[in-house]
């Protein structure tokens, strides 16, 4: 039976989160991270929105063609996780599965507020510090979730070249 979570574990995804650990993030270079985003999203034609936030404000936003309206209510659910919880999206619903929990109750949330599915990404330097959250809506939760880790891979690894 095919699952909605992509068979990953949680350590699996938490090696997702420590592959795309930043040197030092500023607005120039989150901006970069959407741009890069933004290229990837074209050349594959997706119709997907794009959020960047840093620090807690937006640095950067863009709806792809074919993107609508809904996507952002996502993102902002998406967003209130990660902020909460310092973790992707993604990693939230895989470990609350294999914890055997209901996670918003658990946290004391609403799933009208927060949504643990794939496409919310921290954006964490190498001292530790929680800067922001890239964020993606328009694709299943699985997609949205890997494109994420594609990117911030791609730009931990161009950041430490």
């Amino acid at each position: 039976m095919p699952t909605t979570t992509g068979n990953f574990s949680s350590v699996e995804l938490l090696g997702h989160e420590e592959a795309c650990i930043f040197d030092a993030i500023d607005s120039d270079f989150a901006r970069a991270i959407g741009e890069h985003a933004v290229e990837i999203g074209l050349k594959r034609s997706l119709p997907i929105t794009f959020v960047i936030q840093l620090d807690g404000n937006e640095v950067f936003s863009r709806a792809l063609p074919g993107a609508d309206d809904e996507q952002l209510s996502w993102i902002k659910r998406k967003a209130n996780v990660v902020n909460m919880t310092h973790h992707s999206t993604m990693y939230e619903r895989v470990s609350a599965e294999e914890r055997g929990v209901d996670w918003h109750q658990e946290r004391g949330v609403e799933d009208a507020t927060h949504a643990i599915h794939g496409g919310g990404f921290p954006l964490i330097t190498k001292d530790g510090a929680f800067r922001g959250v890239l964020l993606i809506s328009g694709l299943p939760q699985v997609e949205d979730h890997l494109l994420a880790y594609e990117i911030l891979a791609e730009m931990a690894n161009q950041q430490s070249n």
